[in-house]
């Protein structure tokens, strides 16, 4: 069952690491910069990096870069107890992402650097390699698809995890440059949104998937009642509707003086499944994934920025939300 394996608290998750660059102080525009701070990036990995922060283990399958960059991303996953055991160094012309944004929310810049991005050089081999058996559940994130060999290879993954009895957890994430056409990804994605026992995403992305964005309620409680256990339809500002055992739960969110846009997803997700691995009921759950959304926007960084368990309770006990859904 769903919560037998969750309660596991050990996930395997497949994506990219990478390094993010953003100006101190926060405020500072890139273009007005002369000091930066850095820190460890990647959807995937920061999702791993705050299921450790809450006690849950967590191993990443990616690929870097056999540079500094790359080694900088080793070593920060070391630094927040992510198993790199499946972390690949790769040679020639590939590089390990990089992430250069402001901590600012008026005109926000946020610019990715993925070209001849090395985690897309992931294998169908080296998702073979991984024990499936030794973990409670998978966990990716939509941009793994975006590319082969890496498409390849997560789908691999998918199969072998059901094949081990293993849940997929699947975070939409549908960015547009990864991508070589929105025909493509909508494809791409809706087929692993098909495989997936628990499927996160945004109105714009389930309405991307479902060919208009007016559709992506309908499309998100289509998937619950076809084959998702979970589908979470996040609304941003107006929160979020949980579909889960034939019920539909609203939510609020718990407004927050934000400082930039980026990490709330990924923050999210660990919260939220780190409170359903503590067996929480769902609603609190997805409240409390929310909460670890709030923390990060208004913090500097990604990983640095999501909370361990005492700063979550502490921002519970002091926020007078959530908001009404």
């Amino acid at each position: 069952m769903l919560q037998a394996a969750l309660e596991k608290r050990n996930f395997v998750v497949v994506g990219r690491v990478g390094m993010d660059f953003f100006p101190d102080p926060p405020g500072t525009r890139v273009r007005e910069a002369t000091e930066m701070r850095v820190g460890m990036g990647g959807s995937s990995a920061n999702i791993a990096a705050g299921l450790c922060k809450f006690g849950c283990s967590a191993a990443l399958v990616t690929s870097v870069s056999d540079d500094a960059v790359g080694w900088y991303c080793e070593g920060q996953l070391d630094h927040y107890g992510v198993d790199r055991r499946y972390v690949k160094r790769v040679t020639g012309e590939y590089r390990t992402s990089l992430a250069v944004y402001e901590t600012r929310v008026e005109e926000h810049q946020s610019v990715i650097y993925r070209n001849n991005a090395a985690d897309f050089q992931m294998s169908v081999a080296d998702v073979e390699a991984v024990d499936y058996s030794a973990y409670g559940a998978l966990i990716t994130a939509g941009t793994v698809f975006a590319a082969e060999p890496s498409r390849s290879a997560a789908f691999r993954a998918f199969e072998l995890a059901h094949k081990a009895g293993l849940p997929i957890i699947f975070d939409v994430d549908y960015r547009p440059y990864s991508w070589p056409s929105p025909q493509v990804a909508e494809e791409v994605l809706s087929r692993a949104g098909a495989m997936a026992d628990i499927i996160v995403g945004n109105d714009e992305e389930f309405g991307f998937m479902a060919g208009h964005i007016d559709k992506g309620l309908a499309k998100a409680r289509a998937l619950a009642r076809s084959s998702a256990q979970i589908v979470i339809y996040k609304k941003g500002p107006e929160g979020a509707v949980t579909f889960a055992g034939g019920d539909e739960i609203p939510t609020g969110i718990y407004p927050v003086e934000a400082v930039k846009p980026t990490g709330a997803g990924d923050s999210f997700m660990a919260g939220f499944l780190a409170s359903l691995s503590e067996g929480r009921p769902m609603k609190e759950a997805v409240l409390r994934g929310s909460a670890c959304a709030s923390i990060v926007v208004a913090r500097p960084g990604c990983a640095p920025a999501m909370p361990f368990p005492d700063e979550l309770e502490e921002f519970l006990k002091s926020h007078p939300g959530p908001t009404e859904p």
